[in-house]
């Protein structure tokens, strides 16, 4: 299959088509300046010109507080940028899966979100995504919608990185403990995107490694396998961390409608086990 993966730049688009490639997929890659999904007469030159077969598209601005503090500039990118590709794919008779966030909801649920609960985003970053969601939905009756939280990858900064660094540079630790989701690993998102992109199964979906946990129960993890046990970590709220955003506190995603069609992520302990190994940070057990 002749696969178009926008934002091939970033860390997840350029490991999805990897991941293509590796499957025995075409994968057309693009990404600024030559591709501007808020351009829409050059988003459509582009994607015709292309001819794919389908249209991942995982470019974003996922900088959370960049969006608070230029929050039109959010919505051109995530919002009506989304809505430009899918456009032009419905034009072509194109299926698109486009790469939302769990911060469409939120974040007052008793409970794991599930893929139709209600959508409410409190920051502007979450409501640039929920704005590309409707707007895919509206623009492209053939979409595929995969919400993912906390993303960690290879190469860049993360949230792994930051703590390991922040650790190596002697810097005390304070982490919040009322922001709860899914750490999720880059490769196996990229992975689980590819396959449900095999299924050609249209819906929305929650894309995750399995089960949750806070931010401070993130990084305790982090510590614990990277041989630093003895690092105490200061636990905060969210309150004491100052941001332009404010994240919702509980929004693990559960993957149920991926399950269905037995597209499942391993759970994110295992996960980050995985992503440890091959940075060759992870002390024996």
């Amino acid at each position: 299959m002749r696969v178009l993966v926008t934002g091939a730049a970033g860390r997840l688009g350029s490991r999805v088509a990897d991941v293509l490639r590796g499957q025995g997929h075409e994968a057309i890659t693009a990404d600024v300046p030559e591709f501007d999904i808020a351009n829409f007469p050059s988003t459509r030159a582009w994607i015709t010109a292309a001819q794919p077969d389908f249209v991942i598209h995982p470019a974003a601005w996922t900088d959370v507080d960049g969006c608070a503090r230029e929050p039109d500039k959010a919505i051109t990118i995530n919002g009506l940028g989304a809505g430009n590709v899918a456009a032009v794919a419905a034009e072509l008779g194109v299926p698109i899966l486009y790469v939302s966030s769990n911060e469409v909801f939120d974040g007052t649920a008793a409970r794991p979100y599930l893929e139709y609960d209600r959508t409410q985003p409190i920051n502007p970053y979450g409501y640039s995504k929920w704005v590309g969601e409707q707007a895919v939905m509206a623009a492209n009756p053939r979409h595929m919608i995969a919400r993912t939280s906390w993303l960690f990858a290879h190469g860049g900064k993360n949230f792994i990185q930051s703590i390991l660094n922040a650790v190596g540079a002697g810097k005390p630790l304070r982490v919040v403990v009322n922001e709860i989701a899914c750490p999720t690993y880059n490769d196996d998102l990229a992975a689980a995107l590819v396959k449900l992109m095999e299924s050609g199964r249209p819906g929305i979906y929650h894309m995750v490694n399995e089960g949750y946990c806070s931010r401070y129960d993130f990084a305790r993890y982090v510590l614990d396998r990277t041989g630093h046990t003895e690092t105490p970590i200061e636990r905060i709220s969210t309150h004491a961390w100052a941001r332009p955003s404010t994240p919702p506190e509980f929004s693990p995603l559960q993957n149920l409608a991926g399950k269905m069609i037995g597209v499942e992520l391993r759970s994110w302990q295992g996960a980050v086990d995985a992503f440890l190994e091959k940075e060759g940070l992870r002390t024996e057990d």
